[in-house]
């Protein structure tokens, strides 16, 4: 069985016949006082259709001079800062808004999709897309200062995109940062006792600015709605940022109620049905580990009566389109420990592509570099070459490229996947809890290495980290 897997993995051509329909990425964000082990807790799954690669970089910390200046993707200028955070770099060649970070303090960025109504942006010199969470990437010491700093930048540039929800957590707390096509934004805390779910629609809804513990955000946002006719007080009540900005197709579409509604009935404590109001976010049933986040990650509403109703040949081509879907080219969550030193306090979990087809394994934020068959060349290509017009050409080079073989596999298996899937999601389980085990135990070595030893414990994560990206590159039933 493991040759035969083999070789029709490496056999198969990837194609990706999925298309982009708004409905890009998923979030959920557990706060410091509702899970396990104290930890902020952040998983994201980055849905994007058609041929894809996804380059894993570790991107160092840099010097930069006095006269250094950043050209954004439509031509704007910005002053470079001094000294940028080192940072591992999920990047993904040519694609705007699908780059996910974690850099050296612990300050992890990822994102989805939110349409807006906005119609009449305002932009400064061609605005900012793709260089927004890059900076807050390199330059933010805490997932406040992030938001700030993209609040800076959006009111300077204004936001290219018709919206988005910027999701930024560190070890003591979790925001998410609502944008418009423009330079109005808003962002809201998460609640440290609460867990968080994000669809394709924005979750911000009754804002209060004078509470800046919890919010932050354009000071005219209540009035520029009134201006538009978003929101009247008179016949609307409370203000409510996602009715005034969120477009309405978006905000009642099945798709995002029931992914929405997928992730809650795995953690909420409260029952809610499809026709239900959804808080900004709730209480879970139970303290969340990363077994949970990782549940919901992989998750096509199994068990639910929406699970029988899909007709296809995979639970990823669904009518009610799942949490895990044929579009997702990799999930990751994030575990940002504050009683942990430094070194050890950051792993981001990577599951490439579907993750209910790969164990998600724990890579370190202190890992100093990654297999080299798991980026094209090193972060400096990475960015020279992200928006470059035949990077296409580049791309069919790449079959041994890790992402490649993740995505062939992937495709194998959904061409049969209630015939394929039996043993494989088997393994997984088994592969799954050993690697959470061995974690644990791991992380207890190292904190006795780091009393003794500290200046070595870098090489140490580095080999553990690329030891378990090397266990994905082999995965294959035994």
């Amino acid at each position: 069985m493991k040759r035969y897997i083999k070789i029709a993995v490496l056999g198969l051509l990837i194609v990706h016949l999925y298309g982009q329909d708004g409905f890009n990425c998923f979030s959920i964000i557990a706060g410091k006082d509702c899970t396990v082990d104290g930890s902020v807790l952040f998983g994201h799954n980055e849905d994007d259709g058609g041929d894809q690669i996804v380059n894993m970089y570790k991107v160092p910390r840099l010097k930069h001079t006095p006269d250094e200046i950043i050209t954004l993707k439509n031509g704007g200028k910005c002053q470079q800062v001094a000294l940028t955070n080192a940072y591992i770099w999920l990047e993904m060649p040519g694609m705007e808004f699908s780059d996910g970070y974690l850099n050296e303090h612990n300050v992890v960025i990822a994102s989805d999709n939110c349409p807006s109504k906005e119609d009449q942006p305002e932009l400064t010199d061609g605005g900012i897309g793709y260089w927004l969470r890059r900076l807050m990437a390199e330059r933010a010491a805490s997932a406040r200062e992030a938001v700030k700093i993209g609040g800076q930048l959006i009111e300077k540039y204004g936001y290219t995109a018709s919206g988005r929800t910027y999701c930024i957590a560190d070890p003591h707390e979790a925001w998410v940062m609502c944008v418009v096509n423009g330079k109005h934004w808003v962002a809201q805390r998460v609640p440290d006792d609460k867990v968080m779910i994000i669809p394709n629609y924005y979750m911000i809804q009754e804002i209060d600015l004078s509470d800046t513990l919890n919010f932050v955000g354009s000071d005219d946002i209540i009035e520029y709605a009134i201006s538009r006719g978003w929101y009247n007080p008179q016949k609307d009540g409370k203000f409510n940022y996602r009715e005034a900005y969120g477009v309405d197709w978006s905000i009642n579409h099945q798709h995002n109620i029931n992914r929405q509604w997928g992730g809650l009935r795995l953690i909420a404590k409260d029952k809610f049905g499809l026709n239900d109001h959804f808080p900004f976010a709730v209480k879970p049933k139970k303290k969340i580990g990363l077994e949970d986040v990782f549940a919901v990650l992989r998750d096509h509403y199994e068990g639910t009566e929406m699970e029988n109703e899909n007709h296809g040949k995979t639970p990823h081509d669904h009518d009610n389109r799942p949490i895990c879907t044929l579009e997702t080219q990799y999930g990751f969550v994030a575990q940002l420990s504050s009683g942990l030193p430094r070194e050890i306090a950051g792993v981001m979990w990577y599951a490439p592509v579907q993750p209910c087809l790969h164990p998600f394994v724990p890579v370190y934020l202190h890992t100093q570099h990654f297999p080299s068959t798991f980026a094209y060349e090193d972060y400096k290509s990475g960015l020279k070459l992200h928006f470059y017009e035949n990077y296409d050409s580049i791309r069919s080079q790449l079959y041994d490229h890790s992402f490649q073989i993740f995505a062939r596999f992937s495709l194998w298996v959904n061409e049969d996947y209630y015939g394929r899937s039996v043993e494989i999601l088997e393994q997984i389980a088994k592969y799954q809890l050993e690697i959470l085990d061995e974690q644990e135990k791991f992380r207890m070595q190292l904190l006795q290495k780091i009393e003794t030893d500290v200046s070595n414990v870098q090489n140490i994560v580095t080999d553990y980290s690329n030891k378990n990206l090397r266990l994905l590159n082999s995965f294959q039933l035994d």
